[in-house]
Order: C-alpha cells, then sequence, then structure tokens
C-alpha cells in the first residue's frame, strides 16, 4: 500500500515540476521515457525528487525516500502517461471551469506561500497568466488519470471474510498498538458582545482607515501591530482571494468585490468580529487584499448568558428530550462541526476518532474524569482565532491503549483491506493494459525490478518497430 502510495505521488510531482521550477531544479531536458504519444523527460524525474526531498522536510513530514527513488518516480510517470491515454480513449472528460478551478486553487496556493502575487511571479520568473498556462496541461493530465484511476477501482468492495482474512496474514509481532482514542462531539456558543464596545472600536477601526486614506499610515504597518487575524498577521493582514472561493465569511467577502484598487472599506460585521478591508490590487476573479479584525470582547454577563443556554440544553439531553445531535443542530454556533453533530476531527482522514494529544488543552481539560456518555458542563476557552466560546462536551466512546484487534478496530482494519486491495486491483490492471501501449524506456532503467514489465513492453514495442 505504501508503495503505490508513493508511486502515486511521484506522478503527481512529476508533472507539476517542470511548470514551476525553481532556481535549484533541473533544466537539462533529455526523453528518457515514452508511453503512447506522452514522452517522460530526465528532468521531470530529477525535479520530482528535489520537490518530493523539499516536501518530506517541510513541516514536520516523515516521509522517507525510498532505495531507487529514480526507479520508483518513473513508474509512477509511467503509470500516469497509461491512465491518460486510457481515459482518452475511453473518452473521460474534464470541463474547462473544473480545470479552471484546480489552477486557481494552485495559484492560490503559491501565492499563499511566498507571501504576494509579486513574490511568486519574481521566483517563477514569469506572471501569473503564463503560470497557470503552463500548469494547464499537467493539471488536465492529473484530473484525466485521477477519473481513470476512479473508474478502474470503482466497484472495489471488501467484505468481512476478506477482512478478516487480511488481518491474520498479519505477523502478530508486526501488529501495532494503539494508544488510547476517542469520539468527542461538542457544541459552541459565543457570547455576543454589547454595542458599546462594537462602537468603540468601530471609532478605532474608522480612525486607521482615515490614517491610511490620508496617508499618515500603511495599511499593513497598521494591521501588524493591530490585528487579530493570527491567520495573515505577519503578513500585514493579506490574503489571495478569488470570487468563486466558497470559505470566507459571506458578509466580508461580498465587501470585497464591491472596493476598487487602493480603496478601504467601511466597517464590516462578519461573525469573527469588526473589519476594515483594503483591495491590493485584481484582476478579474482574483484579488489581493489587507484587512484589520478586531475582536470585541465579552463581559462576564454574556459569558454567564451563553453558559446558561448551554447549562439548558445539556439538562434537555441528559433528560431524554432531544438527542447531542439535535441539540448540536438547534445550539451551536461552530461552523467546522454543526453539520456533523458536533464531531471533533483531528486530521483531514476524516476519522471520528482521535488521540488525546490531537486535542486543544481546554478540550483536554474538559474531558478529564468523563466516562463515555458523559456530557461535561459549560466550559468557556479560547478557540483558534482567540474569540471567547462557552462549549459542552459529549465523550461518544473512549478506548483503552491495546494491541490493534479486530473486535476494536474493525473499521481501520477493513480500510487497511480495501487499499490493500485496491493497490492490487491497479497492479493487475496495468499488468494487463500495458502491452497495448507503445512503451520506450532509456536503458539506464534496466536494472529497476519493479520496471520489469514496462521494459519487456518496451523490447517488444521496439522489436515491433
Amino acid at each position: 500500500m505504501k508503495k503505490i502510495n508513493f508511486i502515486l505521488l511521484a506522478a503527481f510531482l512529476g508533472l507539476t515540476a517542470q511548470c514551476f521550477a525553481q532556481t535549484q531544479k533541473i533544466v537539462a531536458d533529455k526523453i528518457i521515457a515514452q508511453v503512447g504519444d506522452k514522452i517522460i523527460l530526465n528532468s521531470d524525474i530529477q525535479n520530482a525528487i528535489i520537490d518530493y526531498q523539499r516536501s518530506a522536510g517541510a513541516g514536520g513530514n516523515k516521509m522517507e525516500m525510498p532505495p531507487h527513488a529514480d526507479c520508483s518516480f518513473m513508474e509512477g510517470q509511467l503509470m500516469q502517461k497509461a491512465l491518460v491515454i486510457q481515459a482518452n480513449k475511453d473518452s473521460i472528460l474534464v470541463s474547462e471551469d473544473e480545470l479552471d478551478a484546480l489552477l486557481d486553487n494552485q495559484i492560490r496556493y503559491f501565492i499563499s506561500q511566498y507571501g504576494s502575487q509579486q513574490e511568486l511571479e519574481a521566483v517563477a520568473g514569469k506572471s501569473v497568466y503564463q503560470i497557470k498556462e503552463d500548469l494547464k496541461q499537467p493539471f488536465k493530465e492529473r484530473k484525466l488519470a485521477d477519473q481513470m484511476r476512479s473508474k478502474i477501482l470503482d466497484n472495489v468492495k471488501i467484505t468481512p471474510t476478506e477482512v478478516r482474512d487480511f488481518y491474520l496474514k498479519i505477523p502478530h509481532d508486526s501488529l501495532p498498538y494503539l494508544e488510547s482514542e476517542l469520539e468527542v462531539n461538542q457544541i459552541i456558543l459565543y457570547p455576543k458582545a454589547n454595542k458599546d464596545v462594537e462602537e468603540y472600536l468601530t471609532t478605532q477601526l474608522l480612525d486607521w482607515k482615515h490614517q491610511v486614506e490620508t496617508g499618515q499610515k500603511k495599511f499593513d504597518a497598521l494591521a501588524k501591530l493591530y490585528t487579530q487575524d493570527p491567520g495573515s498577521k505577519e503578513q500585514g493582514g493579506q490574503y489571495a482571494v478569488n470570487r468563486n472561493d466558497k470559505q470566507w465569511d459571506p458578509i466580508w467577502f461580498s465587501a470585497i468585490w464591491k472596493l476598487k484598487e487602493g480603496q478601504v472599506s467601511p466597517v464590516i460585521k462578519s461573525k469573527f468580529g469588526l473589519h476594515i478591508i483594503q483591495m491590493v490590487s485584481r484582476a478579474g476573479d482574483d484579488a489581493i487584499i489587507r484587512h484589520i479584525l478586531l475582536i470585541p470582547s465579552v463581559t462576564q454577563a454574556e459569558i454567564k448568558e451563553a453558559k446558561s443556554t448551554l447549562d439548558s440544553a445539556r439538562s434537555y439531553v441528559m433528560a431524554g428530550r432531544i438527542s447531542f445531535a439535535q441539540a448540536v443542530s438547534l445550539y451551536s454556533e461552530d461552523d467546522n462541526s454543526k453539520n456533523n453533530g458536533g464531531a471533533v476531527f483531528a486530521n483531514q482522514s476524516g476519522s471520528s476518532f482521535v488521540t488525546i494529544d490531537q486535542l486543544d488543552k481546554d478540550l483536554v481539560v474538559a474531558l478529564k474524569g468523563m466516562n463515555p456518555g458523559d456530557i461535561s458542563k459549560p466550559q468557556i476557552y479560547k478557540d483558534d482565532r482567540q474569540r471567547d466560546a462557552v462549549r459542552i462536551v459529549f465523550l461518544r466512546t473512549r478506548t483503552e491503549p491495546h494491541v490493534e484487534n479486530l473486535k476494536d478496530d474493525y473499521n481501520k482494519i477493513a480500510l487497511q483491506a480495501l487499499e490493500l486491495k485496491k493497490s492490487e486491483k491497479l497492479q493487475k490492471w496495468f499488468k494487463q493494459h500495458i502491452g497495448s501501449y507503445y512503451v520506450n524506456i532509456d536503458k539506464n532503467f534496466a536494472a529497476c525490478d519493479n520496471l520489469a514489465p514496462w521494459m519487456q513492453a518496451s523490447a517488444s514495442s521496439n522489436a515491433g518497430r
């Protein structure tokens, strides 16, 4: 499973590496393989390896480079090209709107990494428009390959018998020891500040707006000093946005598109607090903006009111009048969990099971002494945007530390078994189809054991020429 996941990642890195070439990357090109009419360059492999090494060391990642990495990256490239060719044969399409959305997301990611559109263009040595044009074909191929892969694996299912057989084949001394895991749900309320506090902060923001408009102060300098948005403070309040983005607060977001370049908005009230926004630059649906956020502080009276509301919700659930999920729907103001029963997710895996170290410290305190089925009393804390909040917590389940087993970890094991079955199905598909494509691979890769089927196809293709 790890092998196939690495190969697919390698294929994607190879597709994009040549399109966003940094100065330290390999630039010398030589055709080293071909599948159908799709060529693979030496720079595709070398640049992808450099990208992977950089990614492996970023953000605390622990990805390891496999031995004979060039062999693995080559396999990924060959597989990707074959999937694209088959997708075209099967009339699989990628819409222009879908492709544009992928490209816009990638450009926004690049801008967030480099701090501004200007810096991105300086590093890349080309305009954003040129970068998008360079990325267009690789991203189209990536999407076609993904859709073809999904088509191949669409009907792969796993049965309980297969899960059991998979588990029994794992040597007992290789079974992982799992820490205690929990399923936690919560209801969150944000106490509302009184109007006097909001009026005071509004006056502050209007004063800063005046200072910017009269040239007394720079907007980004004020944002670095005063904004309470941790996500943009170090960048002077700056964000790159696109009109089609869905993740932003709608009131704040709609205010952006009413501004001209250089203009500063009136005070905007969103669910996060009070803002002023400056339009830095705009090109069609893309814009660079800065904002200053002030979060109105709340008094003990407002916190007490929120606690009282959650006390009532807790009483209703404990009395059996409503379920906790219903209480979430009725009371919670947390957009991240309101629509999934208040479940706390620690990562992007989609699993509702979390370990204690994946929870914020205030939540750990709230769970202390609780048993499965318990609902905590209201707890006051600050969320990740430093807003005052009140919550109640429902501890759904808690496992004890244990060696992985079918009884306690069936869903995890089933997922592992399913991934292995998909991997085997994909490898089988390639084995059946490799011979139907024209394949040519540089002889320098002849020693790569993982490329044996591809090398055989290459030999057959060349013998038939």
